[in-house]
């Protein structure tokens, strides 16, 4: 797939709002960037890093159909949905393999038994990371926020995942562990 194949995906769906589109590739932009940076580093793992631009350029392609003020989107649905509908639109377009990233990228991946335990309005399924292609692009994404182009510290990345559970500073602890990521002593 070509960047400009890539670029008419996104134009298709944020045709009526640019400064959605505009926030979704400037972040789809640094976290690519970051995606390959690990890729470069890991490449014994042999990675796929055609698949890891096109990906990184559509993992939050369902962002638009969410309720997010602040990244200029107003659908219906709340934010941490946004990977599994993101998921349907490609596969929509016939994207398998890049839907599966959609859904899985999401904080750092999101268990059925989460799913289940705190009722989460998602289909009762593991949207974990899976392939190293997926753990690389979770992994990237965390380290921006669709708000900030500056890149967060690993410190500010585990405070912010801590909201969320101690699970989930474990399971990005555990991609960072994967990758032999550099981490501050």
């Amino acid at each position: 797939m070509k960047l400009e194949e890539i670029k008419e995906i996104i134009k298709k769906y944020y045709r009526k709002n640019e400064k959605a589109r505009r926030i979704l590739v400037e972040h789809s932009e640094k976290v690519k960037e970051k995606a390959i940076e690990i890729a470069e580093k890991n490449r014994e793992l042999e990675p796929d890093f055609k698949f890891i631009e096109e990906a990184s350029m559509l993992h939050d392609i369902g962002i638009f159909l969410t309720y997010a003020p602040s990244l200029h989107c107003h659908g219906k649905f709340p934010y941490i949905v946004h990977g599994y509908l993101g998921r349907e639109i490609l596969e929509k377009e016939g994207l398998k393999k890049h839907a599966l990233v959609c859904e899985r990228h999401v904080g750092t991946g999101i268990s059925k038994e989460e799913i289940e335990k705190k009722n989460l309005p998602l289909p009762k399924r593991d949207m974990l990371p899976i392939s190293v292609e997926e753990k690389i692009i979770c992994l990237a994404d965390k380290f921006y926020s669709k708000m900030q182009s500056k890149e967060k510290s690993i410190g500010e990345i585990r405070k912010g995942l801590l909201k969320f559970g101690k699970d989930k500073v474990k399971r990005f602890d555990e991609l960072l562990n994967f990758f032999n990521y550099p981490q501050p002593r």
